[in-house]
């Protein structure tokens, strides 16, 4: 009895090492890819073919379709990618899984036949200890600061935790069929053997299996390291129902991280599984009728390279099956999963499942996100800005909106970056995030000016007000500077070029000294009697929009400087420039100075 207890902890911890050494291993394969695998993944078009050897390329690097699968399903949560894009795709994880258990097949090499001793070499048993110490060498050592080694190394180590996990899977099964133990698993694989209505049984405790390891490598890892014991033999009519039951247990993950998700990330999950219970009937159903008549080569016991076969094949064919109705699957994933009445259609935005399952791509999307956020700030201060003469009921709704649409996304992603920073990043992706929440609320101060400047609009237009023709000419140039500045910023971070926001702070100081120039000019003419207290209300008002646009401006830009050298000291950078004589930034200073002037009076 202590036998048994001992073999069954020992499989569970075999089990364990298993599944912590996948994780290890797939989370240093996608910190290698960082955002390419984001790109990889987008670039999967309407050619369900090409989506489907992407799916398949991904799984097979990051060794994880759950992990791939997750992945799509929060991309298609955060709409960046559509359902259509996704079925050939989810399809090819399929594929792309399959190369685990030829693997975990390895320590089968060999055999007893003397000829084939030297595959003994090849076996984990021998190359195992070898990688751990080349993983652990590179992490010690040569990852302090290469942080590429680093990754490396954890996937070394991780391919090593992983195949010692198999290795106790193994020894403990010979305990547990031993005589001595009353053969518990042999007695269960003899009766699911002998009753037809063991290969439903096989199906149903497969897949509940896998749905509570949530991993279909692993569930056919531990059928690998039942067989490689050596004391159990097992035919064809128990293996194909629990190699068809990981198969379907595996989707839980997908449907796990949909729950919380919007209704088009349930549609993948909703997908997925359709696709796999979809194939596993149309082997299941031919199996059956040929279980039922006792037919003779399901009796042929499998071996660790059958089963891996078998897992192979199945998933190849009923791909190679299914790709070609993906339209049909498509209608089917709408019609288990209705739009709702009513339903609000809302900014997209990074998935949770992205920071948990995937850092490195949902950083790349938040830069994507920052881009877009950067974007509609310009597009609304330039709305606001033309809008300033002419008052346009519908252009101000449109500022309104896209006001509310920016401040959503300064919330949600500060709130997705400050999650990701508490994650193991790269240098590269942790400058990222310092980059982007230095600037994301500048782009929300920016919109915020925008509506400002929108209630001066509102105030001209409803008072009937028209400031002075002195006046207005200089409010014309130091707009037009204000829209130039806006104008190199957001060029500047959209193609992250220091040498185009290296234009900003001069321009900046130029829109400065138009500003204060145009005040005194103001209190110049309110004292010749030219102007009006009201309207000098309303001239501060916009002059000051302007200035607060600016500094803004300068801000930005400062972050992308700053960013090329790893550091953030935004008031120490602009002090350092004012005090220096820099040749370049006086040059810049000199030439915008020439294009914007107030006119002489």
């Amino acid at each position: 009895m202590n036998d048994i207890i001992v073999s069954i902890v020992t499989l569970l911890g075999g089990l364990a090492f298993f599944l912590y050494g996948m994780n290890i291993m797939s989370t240093g394969l996608e910190r290698m890819a960082g955002g390419k695998l984001e790109t990889i993944l987008k670039k999967a078009s309407s050619n369900k073919v090409k989506g489907m050897a992407l799916g398949a390329g991904v799984t097979a690097v990051i060794q994880s379709s759950s992990a791939t699968t997750v992945m799509i399903v929060g991309l298609v949560g955060s709409g960046i990618m559509t359902l259509p894009q996704t079925i050939g795709m989810l399809m090819g994880t399929n594929i792309g899984t399959t190369i685990t258990p030829w693997i975990t097949a390895l320590p089968a090499l060999g055999g007893d036949g003397s000829n084939l001793k030297w595959l003994g070499y090849l076996k984990p048993d021998f190359f195992t200890p070898i990688i751990a110490l080349i993983g652990i060498a590179l992490i010690m050592f040569f990852g302090k600061k290469n942080k590429k080694n680093k990754d490396i190394g954890a996937i070394c180590l991780g391919f090593a935790i992983l195949m010692t996990g198999m290795e106790l899977m193994s020894d403990s099964v010979k305990g547990l069929t031993s005589p001595e133990n009353g053969g518990f698993f042999k007695d269960a694989i003899t009766w699911l053997n002998g009753q037809y209505v063991g290969i439903f049984i096989g199906l149903i405790a497969a897949t509940l299996f896998t749905t509570i390891i949530q991993s279909s490598s692993a569930s056919v890892g531990v059928l690998q390291a039942l067989i490689l014991g050596g004391e159990l033999h097992m035919s064809f009519n128990v293996a194909i129902p629990l190699i068809l039951g990981f198969n379907i247990g595996t989707c839980v993950t997908a449907v796990i991280s949909s729950l919380a998700a919007n209704r088009n990330a349930k549609r993948v999950a909703v997908t997925h599984l359709a696709i796999k219970i979809i194939a596993v009937l149309i082997c299941f159903i031919p199996f059956a009728i040929c279980s039922a008549v006792n037919a003779g080569f399901l009796q042929a016991e499998v071996n660790v390279w059958t089963i891996a076969i078998f897992h192979t094949l199945f998933n190849i064919v009923t791909t190679a099956v299914l790709l070609p109705f993906s339209k049909l699957i498509e209608k089917l994933a709408y019609v288990l999963m209705k739009d709702e009445k009513n339903e609000e259609s809302q900014v997209a935005f990074i998935d949770p499942i992205l920071i948990n399952q995937s850092p490195s791509v949902a950083i790349s999307e938040c830069a994507n996100l920052t881009v877009e956020m950067c974007k509609i700030s310009k597009e609304t201060l330039d709305l606001a800005i033309n809008n300033l003469y002419t008052y346009n009921y519908a252009k101000a709704q449109k500022i309104i909106a896209n006001e509310g649409i920016v401040d959503k996304y300064e919330d949600r992603l500060g709130t997705y970056l400050v999650q990701l920073s508490s994650h193991s990043l790269s240098q590269g992706d942790s400058i990222m995030i310092s980059k982007m929440l230095h600037t994301i609320g500048d782009f929300e101060r920016l919109s915020d000016h925008a509506t400002n400047i929108l209630k001066v609009s509102e105030e001209l237009n409803d008072k009937k007000i028209v400031f002075s023709p002195e006046a207005t000419k200089e409010i014309e140039v130091i707009t037009k500077a204000v829209l130039e500045i806006l104008s190199i910023t957001t060029n500047a971070f959209v193609e992250n070029s220091v040498d185009i926001a290296s234009k900003v702070e001069p321009l900046e100081q130029v829109i400065d000294s138009l500003i204060a120039g145009t005040k005194s000019n103001h209190i110049t003419r309110l004292q010749k009697g030219a102007c009006t207290i009201e309207l000098g209300f309303v001239l501060s008002d916009l002059l000051n929009n302007y200035s607060r646009v600016s500094d803004h401006c300068s801000n930005i830009a400062v972050a992308i400087i700053e960013t090329s050298h790893s550091s953030f000291g935004t008031h120490e950078y602009l002090n350092a420039l004012k005090d220096s004589d820099d040749e370049t930034f006086q040059k810049e200073f000199n030439a915008f100075a020439e294009k914007y002037h107030l006119p002489t009076v």
